[in-house]
């Protein structure tokens, strides 16, 4: 069985950056400790990076959320450097997406899963908006395959938006894990 972590929009941006909170500060540490508990023979680790182009703001996405962030290029794009180091120690395999889910994921993953079975697990910001969409995305695609999110090791918009969101994953037979540990 293949281990596969799923790193999702651990950046600048929404961490301390322009969409930032404390909720997305605490939990860097546990997301670096999750990346280093992938590291069996035949674990695997991904990561998504929010991507969006100047006109960001005249996109569909910028005109309900007209924040301009992850900008390609800019700091507030880049992966926090520790959740980076630790990804680059790991060889990850790093997904540039210019919207909430990536198709380009559940492709690799589902090409994975064709070789040999697979367990996913995410973990990542932000729960209530690209953390279940990526995590719906890959249930849609590998229906049969444990796909689980560890709910210490995400953040969301708010606590509430947080729970909201691991309950709605519940309710789509994704698993909430928590393995991470609580401070």
């Amino acid at each position: 069985m293949k281990r596969i972590l799923v790193v999702v929009d651990m950046q600048n941006d929404f961490i301390d950056g322009t969409l930032g909170t404390a909720e997305a500060v605490g939990i860097v540490d546990k997301v670096v400790e999750k990346i280093h508990s992938y590291s069996g023979s035949g674990d695997c680790v991904y990561a998504t990076r929010d991507t969006h182009e100047e006109n960001y703001l005249e996109t569909s996405e910028g005109r309900y959320l007209p924040v301009k962030h992850c900008i390609k290029g800019t700091n507030g794009w880049e992966i926090r450097k520790e959740v980076a180091d630790a990804l680059q120690e790991r060889k990850a395999v790093i997904i540039d997406k210019p919207t909430f889910g990536s198709e380009e994921l559940s492709q690799k993953l589902w090409e994975e899963s064709r070789k040999e079975e697979v367990e996913i697990e995410l973990v990542g910001l932000c729960t209530d908006i690209c953390v279940v969409t990526n995590a719906l995305l890959l249930k849609t695609k590998l229906p049969e395959t444990k796909i689980s999110v560890d709910s210490f090791c995400c953040a969301g918009v708010s606590t509430e938006s947080h729970a909201a969101a691991l309950q709605t994953m519940k309710m789509c037979q994704i698993e909430i894990g928590t393995n991470c540990e609580k401070d």
